[in-house]
């Protein structure tokens, strides 16, 4: 009988030591998730800005394009020098407003630049969802664990531990690989 209970207690020990680890796990992998979702929306609002500051030079580039057009029907013999340089004046505004390079505000740019934050944002999702499901494996994996102590089902102990595997394999694709797999 006292060696029954050492024997149980050696492996109540051993399953606590497992729940330690899972936990431990658990925790890497919730700060994983946390910074990948704060990444996944700075990106997102990024985007969101940057595109809104596209759409306001698209509207802005219509109507000075607009107004040449206007111009050009409303020039005469009179005033056609005057409009002629007013109009160069805005083609030329219109033209800077499509690209500009040295500012990287021009509506070139600013895709290119939306785009790149979109592409994080994905990527942090994509970060986050493996971090999550990583979570999520090592959250049951610490409950079957538990239970093993309880009824003292050995299975229960290697159940546990291949679900802290797959939740440990799940948290390293959060990390280096996140778009490998689509879950």
């Amino acid at each position: 009988m006292a060696g029954h209970g050492a024997h149980h207690g050696g492996e109540n020990k051993g399953v606590a030591l497992l729940i330690s680890v899972l936990a431990l796990f658990l925790a890497v992998a919730e700060m994983g998730a946390k910074s990948s979702q704060t990444e996944a929306l700075n990106a997102n609002v990024q985007a969101a800005n940057l595109w809104s500051f596209f759409q306001a030079r698209t509207i802005r580039q219509t109507t000075v394009q607009t107004a040449v057009e206007a111009a050009e029907l409303d020039r005469t013999e009179a005033n056609r020098e005057a409009t002629e340089t007013q109009q160069q004046r805005w083609r030329a505004r219109v033209q800077n407003w499509e690209s500009e390079p040295s500012t990287g505000e021009g509506r070139r740019e600013l895709t290119a630049r939306a785009r790149a934050a979109e592409e994080r944002r994905d990527l942090s999702m994509a970060r986050y969802h493996m971090f999550e499901f990583g979570s999520g494996a090592f959250q049951v994996a610490i409950v079957v664990a538990s239970a093993a102590i309880i009824t003292g089902v050995g299975l229960m102990i290697w159940f546990a531990g291949a679900l802290g595997l797959i939740g440990v394999g799940l948290t390293a694709l959060g990390f280096f690989a996140p778009t490998l797999i689509h879950l």
